[in-house]
């Protein structure tokens, strides 16, 4: 309501805070007739809250609010806040194609596939907090990325167990990378403190650790960067994609991957 009345506006990645400008008139008295909505609108609405506010700022409330329809409106159309969260997800997956002629050989298919999906993380950063790899989201839409990646994987004599892991794999490390998107936008919100000014306070812990003695190979690779170490994380996705699919190449053109040392096993 608060927003509705001009009196709060709403930051991207921010939050919400206290309107500069002059509070908007108040709406008309009526709501919305219930028949104007559709789940369509309510998924919309709930994602442009997530983008803008994070996923922890969702409710069903603050999604009716910002429609202008009554409180319990939306529940006519889903089921609760659990629901619309999958729906926003499938949404967000959606919105990219891939080319119906896709591009000859799977590194090319691959690189295609990673790219599209941390663009679409990069777009919906809560996305990557939605589920963990061993509870994977069965969406239609997300369906289509892990079809995408799996033909370009099919027809090289991979068994169907390591052609999911390769899969597993890149996908993993698109949303593992993705988290962190994330997790900045909500320390900076939380503390009111950005990335830059976070690490300025921390000056004296890194001192005091190079100062040590006891990390000489930390402390010589630090002490080199005169400029300080800039994280980008669209960069570091890049700087990473390739040496992965370096990886993935030995696999995919030798037909499959060598003996493995056992570990826990995960049941899929």
């Amino acid at each position: 309501m608060l927003r509705l009345e001009g009196l709060v506006e709403t930051l991207p990645r921010v939050g919400t805070v206290v309107s500069a400008r002059t509070p908007a008139p108040p709406p008309p008295a009526r709501v919305r007739a219930e028949g104007e909505l559709t789940r369509e609108r309510i998924v919309a609405a709930a994602m442009e809250i997530a983008d803008g506010e994070g996923l922890g700022a969702l409710s069903m409330r603050g999604v009716a609010a910002r429609l202008g329809v009554a409180a319990m409106s939306p529940y006519r159309h889903v089921g609760g806040k659990d629901e619309l969260v999958l729906l926003m997800a499938d949404a967000a997956f959606g919105e990219a194609r891939y080319p119906a002629v896709p591009p000859a050989g799977w590194r090319a298919r691959l690189e295609l596939g990673g790219r599209t999906l941390w663009s679409l993380f990069r777009k919906h950063p809560w996305l990557a907090q939605l589920a963990p790899l061993t509870r994977p989201l069965l969406l239609p839409n997300l369906m289509t990325h892990a079809e995408w990646a799996l033909a370009a994987l099919d027809g090289h004599g991979l068994d169907p167990a390591t052609l999911l892991d390769v899969h597993v794999l890149l996908y993993g490390y698109v949303q593992g990378l993705a988290a962190g998107l994330e997790q900045e936008t909500q320390a900076a919100a939380a503390t009111g403190v950005s990335e830059e000014g976070w690490m300025e306070q921390q000056a004296a812990a890194l001192h005091a650790l190079v100062a040590s003695g006891r990390y000489p190979v930390f402390s010589r690779v630090t002490t080199a960067l005169d400029g300080g170490y800039d994280l980008r994380l669209d960069e570091l996705f890049e700087f990473g994609l390739g040496p992965l699919l370096d990886g993935f190449a030995g696999i995919i053109e030798g037909g499959g991957r060598g003996p493995t040392a056992p570990g826990p096993a995960v049941r899929r």
